[in-house]
């Protein structure tokens, strides 16, 4: 029995993003946003490593992103479940390393907001994550000290916070695109059920691809080549050009980036944006075309269009929507933060809370598992499906097949993940032997696979003849996550040491203020500098209560700089 003086287990939800991250809580009948130390609910998906070694992440890691880049990482998300190293100053770190950090600031957020430890949580990751992608997320929270009682889908998460919101019925798309990756789910209320129709994506689209484009475009019209621009001189340029696509919209916006003793200026307007983006935006069209067509509807069938993630305020991509669909979506929840105020609504689900006990979720696989099949003499290679697309989980599902020749002696499992016909063109997932009793005729076995509610998957392989059964835990990637990975990243990240939080607000406003430096000129690059002086000296001083009030004004000066 727990003992009722210890607080309850903290109904979490995190959204962990690629741009940004947030950390919810489900108090009092309503999910409800923590700040971080600098009082945001937006936490930056940057990690840098400062010059004595001490990690930050967050404000004053995106910060650096400018002054450091050799010493910062961001969008690391796009690499997970990938054998990808990251680089900061001479320590490698994987993309789940990274992720645990993040997380682990989350943690410490949390737990100062709520005053107890906190241990578990509900984490959101995008529809399309593949099952090793999902594995890695877990593995990410188990380096934070978190313990994952469900993945949920972004745009699932998205459609529990907006449908306990409305209480309506109605057939609705959730067009989600964050930093790195774009979902799109189809879905329908009929509460207290939300039931998941169809959901697809693309991992490798998102804000940061358009931002992307208009740093080709502009170097280009510069007659530059990015081998041209130092590291440094790449950031400033790109965090520049992401400021400059956040103004969009307003009029024709100026940069001006001085770079090897020249000053080099670029002009941008709204439609010259969605000249170079027409690519990226040709690219959003086939998921939801392809959602709808799964979900057997067309686009006059949905009731509402629901945009999640921080990209969709691009009036580029607010207008494709309405164009494909003909009608404006809803704009009332923020688009930033609804993702985690749902994966905190899932948290009270699970835990039953009164206020959400009655809310049933259904969700699907988003993507075709299946194994590598001969079909006849030559015709080697051909993906064989056991789950499609689109069905709902969790689920288990068994095909029948047959060994090759007689006299075989073992048989190859090879798990893709994928909708095209050959293997070749889809995702591996993983492989296995099972041994077959030699014959003199051909063996049937029987291979299933069981998804879960996590978007974690079992085979399972029955030989039909002997009754034997092997089961098989996909657990591992081609990059080989084995227990010896596992326990070097644990020691990898149990040496750092991190920034502490209290400290935090103060070191965020140096960085901010050395990337205001090198971003100005003349005057103005002399105010800013007189301005870092004078706060080092106050920070000298420990006197808190001026600190603050030095902090509170630099913030503000920097606030009307738009620096």
């Amino acid at each position: 029995m727990q003992d009722a003086t210890l607080p309850r287990p903290a109904l979490l939800g995190i959204d962990l993003g690629t741009t940004n991250s947030l950390i919810a809580v489900w108090q009092d009948g309503q999910a409800r946003l923590i700040p971080n130390a600098l009082g945001d609910v937006l936490t930056p998906s940057v990690v840098s490593l400062d010059e004595d070694d001490t990690i930050l992440v967050g404000k004053a890691a995106r910060a650096r992103l400018t002054t450091h880049p050799d010493r910062t990482a961001a969008a690391f998300k796009r690499f997970m479940g990938s054998d990808k190293q990251v680089e900061l100053g001479s320590r490698p770190f994987s993309p789940e390393e990274l992720s645990a950090l993040v997380l682990g600031s989350l943690k410490q957020d949390a737990e100062a907001f709520l005053g107890h430890p906190v241990s578990e949580a509900v984490i959101s990751v995008p529809a399309y994550f593949s099952d090793e992608q999902r594995k890695r997320t877990m593995f990410a929270a188990e380096l934070a000290g978190l313990s994952v009682t469900r993945l949920i889908n972004e745009p699932t998460a998205a459609a529990m916070a907006y449908g306990l919101h409305e209480q309506k019925l109605e057939r609705t798309l959730i067009f989600d695109l964050g930093g790195g990756t774009f979902d799109v789910t189809v879905l329908e209320y009929a509460l207290p059920l939300i039931e998941v129709h169809a959901s697809t994506g693309d991992n490798f689209l998102g804000g940061e691809d358009f931002t992307a484009a208009l740093l080709e475009a502009c170097l280009n019209d510069w007659q530059l080549t990015p081998s041209m621009v130092d590291a440094q001189g790449m950031a400033s340029l790109g965090d520049a050009l992401e400021q400059l696509k956040c103004k969009l919209g307003e009029s024709k916006q100026q940069l001006s980036w001085r770079h090897a003793g020249q000053t080099f200026e670029w002009s941008l307007d709204e439609a010259a944006a969605v000249r170079i983006w027409e690519p990226l935006l040709g690219r959003l069209r086939a998921p939801i075309e392809q959602a709808l067509r799964d979900a057997r509807l067309n686009p006059r069938d949905l009731d509402s269009l629901v945009l999640v993630g921080g990209a969709t305020r691009m009036p580029a991509v607010q207008q494709l929507v309405a164009t494909l669909f003909g009608r404006l979506p809803y704009r009332h929840l923020d688009p930033d933060t609804i993702v985690a105020l749902g994966a905190a609504t899932q948290a009270a689900c699970k835990a039953r809370d009164g206020a959400v006990e009655e809310l049933i979720l259904t969700d699907v696989c988003p993507y075709t598992l299946g194994i590598e099949t001969l079909r006849g003499k030559g015709v080697e290679g051909a993906f064989s499906p056991i789950i499609e697309r689109n069905t709902v989980i969790p689920t288990s599902r068994v095909e029948r097949y047959y060994t090759t020749h007689p006299h075989q002696e073992k048989i190859r499992i090879a798990v893709y993940q994928g909708e095209r016909p050959w293997v070749r063109d889809n995702i591996f997932i993983d492989a296995f032997d099972v041994a077959l009793m030699p014959t003199d005729h051909i063996q049937q076995l029987d291979v299933r696979f069981s998804y879960d509610i996590n978007g974690l998957l079992e085979v399972d392989v029955t030989l039909l003849e002997t009754r034997a059964r092997h089961s098989h835990s996909i657990d591992r990637s081609p990059t080989g996550l084995d227990e010896q990975a596992r326990k070097n990243s644990h020691d990898r990240l149990a040496t750092l040491k991190v920034h502490p939080r209290d400290a935090l607000p103060n070191r965020t406003l140096l960085a901010r203020l050395e990337r205001a430096w090198m971003q100005s000129l003349g005057d103005e690059r002399e105010q800013i500098a007189e301005w870092l002086y004078s706060f080092t000296r106050v920070l000298g001083d420990q006197q808190s209560a001026e600190i603050a009030s030095h902090r509170t004004q630099l913030n503000d000066a920097l606030d009307e700089l738009r620096l």
